[in-house]
């Protein structure tokens, strides 16, 4: 058993900029050319794809509909991300993203529960009380903690408004935590 108690049949949620990838502040990653994975976040994610039955990212992507991106472009951030994590042995079961403007009403983004309400759709035996939400905004926790999940949150600049049950530096971090405790 690992932090929480969680065991093989849990999943993990990931955000994806501050938390896989280097975020660019007060901007997007266009293309894969600006892709960077945070130091060692790439070898994280297989080690959790080992213990975790899925893994999943849900991404905010706000700059396809402000017309500085296109679904096309995030397609292939996405896939370079998972083909560069399947390189290190582990595995994304899917990558979900919101592309509504933060001002759009009905959205996918979180913290509304969308993407995650996806995820169950198209994996029926997710289960949220069995489920960790790893984010760097509040955000993230929120949308964590609205759908039961654990939820843990990668220290950066951002204000910190509501608690995670567990903070660390680094997806890197939270793999040594987990090693320690197995």
């Amino acid at each position: 058993m690992g932090l929480f108690n969680a065991d093989n049949t849990w999943s993990l949620f990931l955000d994806r900029d501050g938390v896989i990838n280097v975020r660019k502040m007060n901007g997007y990653i266009l293309n894969v050319d600006e892709f960077q994975f945070l130091p060692l976040a790439d070898q994280s994610i297989a080690y959790f794809s080992s213990i975790f039955k899925h893994v999943f990212v849900v991404t905010n992507q706000q700059g396809i509909s402000k017309g500085l991106m296109t679904k096309r472009n995030l397609l292939d951030i996405h896939n370079y991300m998972c083909e560069m994590i399947v390189k290190k042995g582990g595995k994304i079961t899917s990558c979900y993203f919101a592309p509504e403007l933060k001002s759009e009403e009905k959205s996918l983004r979180k913290p509304n529960p969308g993407m995650a309400l996806q995820a169950k759709r198209d994996f029926p035996e997710v289960d949220f009380n069995k489920a960790i939400m790893v984010g760097d905004t509040d955000s993230d926790i929120k949308f964590g903690k609205n759908l039961g999940m654990k939820t843990v949150r990668i220290k950066t600049v951002e204000p910190i408004g509501i608690e995670a049950d567990l903070t660390v530096e680094s997806l890197k971090e939270l793999m040594d935590l987990w090693e320690r405790k197995i």
